[in-house]
């Protein structure tokens, strides 16, 4: 929120967005809200090899036997969640050709969080750059969400870096209950592979990027100079050479690919959303695509 809004404008954008949300929401067919969490519960869902901390009274004994090494149950229960959002606040979110990642961001993180209300569930979010810079444990309720939509939008940074580890290793000391966790950045981060298998092994997680038409191709517009958000570096870039904008896009390709393919390792879902977007049809079937997965 720039310096110039009032605290009335701060509660229009944040009663707009719930008016939104809600009707998105509620829009939706209603149903059974089956947990996606793993536990002992009423539904037989997967096998997978045990994990140590695993109840041993889950282990099947039968694939165990002919596989040579533990396997457990897993079932769904009907309880409520809780997600968690670990929420890029960098300096490159304010980049956007007509809409910034943040505004985007933001719209998302609301749309995901009412929605949770709507479902009595629980919603802690993580306020990053390079570190954790605000932590908001799990609760449910419609004060709740509005306090962490007004956090987010309050929130003034204290770096402009970006790196996912600190709240990844947070997480992983702060739940103790296996939770939904959902990735929002642009991805501009640090390699945090060991932190994202870390977080798998324990929790269901997610990883939603936004980016802008921009990062992915450079226009034909002469002499530019350009400036990284998050260091300050800047660089003379002359877009009129047809080698220089290739070479552009070949690395902003091959970076989104590094990205999808370290997700698919981890067997993370991954969306890609641009800014300016409508993001509530492209988050809807991202989440339906997920046994239990609703908005």
């Amino acid at each position: 929120m720039s310096d110039t809004d009032s605290y009335a404008d701060l509660i229009r954008k944040i009663r707009t967005i719930d008016i939104i949300t809600r009707a998105r929401v509620c829009g939706q067919q209603a149903g059974v809200h089956i947990s996606l969490f793993k536990g002992q519960g009423v539904e037989f869902s997967d096998i997978r090899e045990y994990i140590p901390g695993d109840d041993i009274r889950a282990i099947d004994w039968k694939i165990t036997a002919r596989y040579g090494i533990p396997y457990i149950k897993e079932f769904v229960e009907e309880r409520d969640h809780i997600l968690y959002i670990i929420m890029d606040l960098s300096g490159s979110g304010s980049f956007g050709h007509t809409v910034s990642k943040f505004s985007t961001m933001l719209s998302i993180l609301a749309t995901l969080v009412f929605s949770a209300v709507h479902y009595h569930d629980r919603v802690g979010l993580f306020l990053v750059t390079d570190t954790v810079e605000h932590y908001i444990p799990a609760r449910s309720g419609r004060s709740h969400a509005v306090h962490a939509i007004q956090t987010v939008l309050t929130h003034k940074p204290s770096s402009s870096r970006s790196d996912l580890r600190p709240a990844c290793t947070m997480l992983l000391q702060r739940a103790k209950r296996m939770s939904s966790v959902i990735l929002l950045s642009d991805f501009f981060v640090p390699d945090c592979s060991r932190e994202l298998s870390l977080l798998k092994k324990h929790h269901e997680v997610l990883s939603i990027r936004v980016t802008d038409p921009r990062e992915h191709e450079l226009p034909d517009v002469g002499l530019i100079e350009l400036e990284d958000s998050e260091t300050g570096e800047q660089i003379l870039v002359d877009t009129s050479d047809p080698a220089i904008r290739k070479n552009y896009e070949e690395a902003a390709a091959g970076y989104e690919e590094t990205i999808r393919r370290t997700m698919r390792r981890y067997r993370i879902p991954f969306l890609q959303v641009k800014s300016g977007e409508d993001c509530y049809e492209p988050l809807r079937q991202f989440l339906s695509l997920r046994p239990g997965g609703e908005l």
